[in-house]
């Protein structure tokens, strides 16, 4: 029987942070992954962003039950697109494969009112890592867009809900990676009006 699939390209790789199964490596074209701020949300979430040029790798899963209101609701703000004929996958046959991806007019210029949280980035790397090795982290790093959006270090205390525990060798990652990137690094969220 055929089920219906969707592709996770952030923190859905690391299959720490949900129950979805069974998970299968996949690749996808026509897109590409970008860090994009919105209104509703306090922080920069990953999203994905038509480019004809592009593949961003990641994984595919099983919608639960083939009922897509759950996982709508745990993508809120994204909206679903069909992406069946652009995935390259060994999952055997899917009926459908879905990308969820930040609507193009909900999307807001990056600043440090919206920052990337460290405790989320951390997550898509480690499970980047696990998936495709240090290579595939590094790829993770090069292949997305949005790094000029501001890094908000909360690894002491972490707001992000599905956060991990990462290894020494997993942190050494994410830091070079931001390193290599130049990317900016805050300490603390920055007072409504300051940037």
């Amino acid at each position: 029987m055929k089920h219906p699939y969707f592709f996770g390209y952030g923190s859905l790789v690391n299959r720490r942070t949900h129950v979805f199964t069974p998970c299968h490596r996949a690749r996808i074209t026509g897109w590409r992954r970008a860090w994009c701020a919105t209104a509703n949300r306090p922080q920069a979430f990953l999203t994905a962003i038509p480019d004809p040029e592009a593949e961003t790798l990641g994984l595919i899963a099983p919608v639960p039950n083939d009922d897509w209101t759950a996982l709508d609701a745990r993508e809120e703000g994204y909206h679903r697109h069909d992406a069946s004929a652009q995935v390259v996958h060994e999952a055997g046959a899917v009926s459908r494969i879905a990308v969820y991806a930040i609507p193009a007019k909900d999307q807001l210029a990056s600043s440090t009112e919206h920052p990337i949280l460290m405790s989320y980035l951390d997550v898509v790397v480690q499970g980047f890592a696990a998936e495709y090795g240090e290579d595939g982290a590094q790829a993770f790093f090069d292949t997305t867009a949005g790094w000029e959006t501001p890094v908000l270090n909360d690894r002491a205390a972490p707001l992000y809900p599905r956060a991990q525990t990462l290894t020494a060798a997993e942190r050494a990652l994410v830091d070079d990676g931001l390193a290599r990137l130049g990317c900016r690094v805050l300490s603390e969220r920055p007072s409504a009006g300051r940037a």
